[in-house]
């Protein structure tokens, strides 16, 4: 990799409004509606109106197209418009381009969405049925033919070697969903609101791809999310404190591929995390021990875990540990696994609430939070920090 510095971005910008419709497995109404609530919802959070936004950011994965979006919403002209690549690998990185966006002048209020009926509609869980040909499925044609057809059963290669490498067995990835529901039992917004798990009854969940269990599988949610992002000089005069972007980075590894990145030389790790933390904590100056929450992508519980050894709060094979210790605050608004699966906007949002001080898990004083996207994928991460 070529050597990188410290970029210019950190601290220009900042999260000030989010907002969400219910979270629910069918939620009877479009995609689009999904996401005119969501941002109706995050501009009334922040105290602005549809008519000061000037920019829109969203996944490729979304089926609400920007302009759509702001001629339902009631926003007026766009100068900036733009969508990112990857699933949930976008997440953060939906944050960074706004923060772009805002810092270079190119507009003043970007919001940030993303809106699926991923349960009613399209099952991401389901896996490939089809696809137009590309350079992208072309690397799936390697793996498809071998039964690899699902997301699960893509991360479960990975999750086998990890577990080979480091002697463990797959009871170790229970730590990561009791965590996850334990939160989410106390959070009135999740789907398993009330309903906290054991290790016992994780380790007695039936198979879906072995190494991996039904509650190491993310939920397949219907809902949409928005977050407002715009200048830390106006995020003071607005309704909510600010969430400063300390740093925000995106990240592809050697020999990357979408989910299927299984000819690198070792699969017990994330190569592509790594190039988000390093930029994370190059460009803030801060490091795992000034993290105060970590708001830690979850869609298949190993990869939580080497995330945690790639940002180093643990060595390698030591994150299941980490977790079961309750060293870190980790997702504590449930996480994908117990409030809802966002493709992680919604862990942007619990992120924004710890800096605010409002979360119903509220690690007390928290000052600075990790959050990070999409793993298996290009990827993305973000630091947010309280206004000081």
């Amino acid at each position: 990799m070529s050597p990188r510095t410290k970029d210019g971005l950190g601290g220009r910008a900042a999260v000030v409004g989010i907002g969400a419709t219910e979270f629910s497995k069918d939620s009877g109404r479009s995609e689009l509606k999904l996401a005119v609530e969501a941002v109706r919802a995050a501009l009334d959070d922040a105290g602005l109106a549809p008519a000061d936004v000037d920019g829109l950011v969203t996944f490729t994965m979304d089926t609400s197209p920007e302009i759509t979006v702001a001629q339902a919403a009631g926003i007026g002209e766009l100068s900036f418009f733009s969508r990112v690549h990857y699933g949930g690998g976008a997440a953060c990185a939906t944050v960074l381009q706004a923060a772009l966006a805002v810092a270079a002048g190119i507009a003043e209020v970007v919001v940030c969405y993303r809106a699926f009926n991923e349960r009613s509609g399209r099952r991401f869980g389901a896996g490939v049925q089809q696809r137009e040909p590309s350079a992208e499925g072309a690397a799936l044609g390697w793996n498809l033919p071998s039964g690899l057809l699902t997301p699960a059963s893509w991360v479960a290669m990975a999750a086998q070697r990890y577990l080979h490498a480091y002697g463990l067995t797959p009871e170790a990835f229970g730590h990561v969903a009791v965590t996850d529901r334990r939160h989410a039992a106390r959070n009135p917004a999740a789907y398993f609101h009330g309903k906290p798990i054991t290790l016992a009854e994780h380790a007695a969940s039936r198979w879906i791809v072995e190494p991996l269990r039904l509650l190491d599988c993310c939920q397949e949610t219907d809902g949409g999310q928005a977050l407002v992002v715009t200048s830390r000089e106006r995020a003071r005069d607005l309704r909510r404190p600010p969430a400063v972007v300390v740093a925000a980075a995106q990240g592809a590894g050697r020999a990357q591929e979408q989910m299927t990145s299984f000819y690198r030389d070792d699969l017990t790790g994330l190569p592509e995390t790594a190039v988000v933390a390093r930029q994370l904590w190059r460009t803030s100056g801060l490091g795992p021990r000034d993290m105060d929450v970590g708001i830690i992508y979850d869609h298949f519980t190993p990869f939580v875990l080497m995330q945690l050894e790639e940002f180093g709060f643990c060595g390698p094979g030591e994150g299941a540990d980490f977790v079961a210790a309750d060293a870190l605050p980790l997702n504590t608004h449930g996480g994908q696994l117990g409030e809802a699966y966002l493709h992680g906007m919604n862990g942007i949002a619990e992120a924004v609430r710890q800096i605010r001080g409002t979360s119903v898990n509220q690690a007390a004083g928290a000052a600075h939070t990790l959050v990070t996207a999409g793993t298996g994928v290009p990827t993305s991460g973000l630091i947010l920090g309280a206004d000081r």
